[in-house]
């Protein structure tokens, strides 16, 4: 169609006059100029894979993956029908061990996943739930737009701002290696840092910067390896949040032997 409405300018006398009043401007010109700003537009919708538009977020053997996944309405659908269908835990599952101490999850939880898989974290030992039609929709949506399968879901709800996870790293022996885990949000937007393992405590043995990112409504964030090896990550308490908040972390967990 550009290629049409240039022929059309080209053959009009008042383009030619514009040619000669312009003696370093043509339409030969005008045509590269779009051509290149398409194949940019291009580069930047179709950048990563599966035609989403991807951010780069990257540092000192942090390498992250980012993208808004689904549309506000689809996201909006979705979350309605997590909230309606997802289980969580109740009773002695809805706790950790901090320290030797047992203490209530700031969140609630839910595990989901193939058959025969068990995932040990903060002194729980976790066997999923059969997958259900709406983690699957998602699960398989990540995996078109990766290239990336997974066998098992965590499932965070955070009923507003209060509701939190402190700074730890997903580097459990059941997970596959360099296998990357895929963080998908809905509900509230909210803040999530990254903190390299060198910076922790109150004598860190140097100083690497903080990465901060807002994980918004319907968003996908790839935490490729090696991140987990060398940061940290948490979702701290923001008290002006009132709104709810569902994260699905999508994981490959190897198959217990026993």
């Amino acid at each position: 169609m550009d290629r049409f409405l240039v022929k059309k300018a080209a053959s009009c006398p008042l383009g030619r006059a514009r040619e000669e009043q312009e003696p370093g401007h043509t339409f030969q010109a005008e045509e590269e100029e779009r051509r290149k700003r398409r194949r940019r537009e291009t580069a930047e919708k179709d950048s990563g894979v599966g035609g989403c538009r991807w951010r780069k977020i990257q540092a000192e053997n942090l390498d992250c993956d980012y993208t808004v996944l689904f549309s506000r309405e689809e996201a909006d659908e979705l979350l309605q029908t997590l909230e309606r269908e997802v289980e969580y835990f109740e009773g002695d599952l809805s706790r950790v061990r901090v320290f030797g101490k047992w203490h209530r999850i700031p969140r609630k939880q839910a595990t989901y996943g193939d058959t025969g898989l068990t995932y040990t974290f903060s002194g729980l030992t976790l066997s999923p739930k059969p997958w259900i039609p709406v983690l699957e929709h998602i699960r398989d949506r990540v995996a078109g737009v990766t290239g990336h399968t997974f066998n098992f879901v965590l499932v965070n709800r955070y009923k507003d701002g209060c509701d939190h996870i402190g700074e730890h790293r997903d580097d459990e022996s059941e997970l596959a290696p360099r296998s990357p885990i895929a963080s998908v949000s809905f509900g509230a937007c909210r803040d999530f840092f990254f903190r390299h393992r060198d910076c922790r405590g109150k004598a860190p043995s140097r100083h690497v910067a903080v990465v901060k990112i807002q994980l918004a409504h319907g968003s996908l964030l790839m935490m490729n390896s090696p991140t987990n090896v060398y940061w940290y990550h948490s979702l701290p308490v923001r008290k002006r949040i009132l709104a709810p908040r569902v994260n699905l972390t999508f994981r490959n967990i190897l198959l217990s032997d026993r």
